[in-house]
């Protein structure tokens, strides 16, 4: 079987992400999951850390029962070139034989690099993003019920709360 690698933001982690790794997993014999933009923390699109993210994929998967011989989470951050960033993905991530992505850009950068990149049918996406996570947590909405069991627990002991409500929109 081949390795695959699921390239996200998680911010935060949420239930769309667990059913896009549980379905990039029926795949592949490892999962590689990339924490993208990795450098960027404390801002409105990317309120946690690279760490508190990491460590939200790590309690979740393990929760959830995925077994943790089959994925690894790997910091990715961002380029400053287009023309360079699958490049900059292939030296930190272990090889893998394709990319699971619905992201335009980065399917592009891929399939250019002769990468197979296989779309994720998305879960009620409209619900489950982390744009609308933030925005309900922003406006004091009900945001928990988006999230797998551990998240929100994790957000509220990082102060992720407090922390989205005071960098904005």
């Amino acid at each position: 079987m081949p390795d695959g690698l699921f390239v996200g933001r998680f911010q935060p982690f949420h239930r769309g992400h667990l059913w896009s790794i549980k379905f990039a997993l029926e795949r592949v014999s490892i999962l590689y999951i990339g924490v993208g933009s990795a450098d960027k923390s404390h801002a409105a699109n990317n309120p946690f850390t690279a760490g508190e993210r990491i460590g939200m994929i790590k309690t979740c998967l393990n929760q959830a029962n995925v077994d943790c011989r089959r994925w690894l989470v790997i910091p990715i951050p961002d380029s400053h070139s287009h023309g360079t960033w699958v490049t900059n993905v292939q030296m930190l991530v272990p090889h893998f034989d394709m990319v699971f992505s619905n992201d335009p850009l980065t399917a592009r950068l891929f399939s250019e690099n002769e990468v197979q990149v296989i779309p994720v049918p998305l879960m009620k996406r409209p619900r489950y993003s982390g744009t609308e996570i933030r925005r309900r947590i922003r406006e004091g909405s009900v945001w928990e019920n988006l999230l797998p069991p551990p998240i929100p627990s994790i957000i509220k002991e990082t102060r992720g709360v407090e922390r989205i409500m005071e960098i904005g929109s």
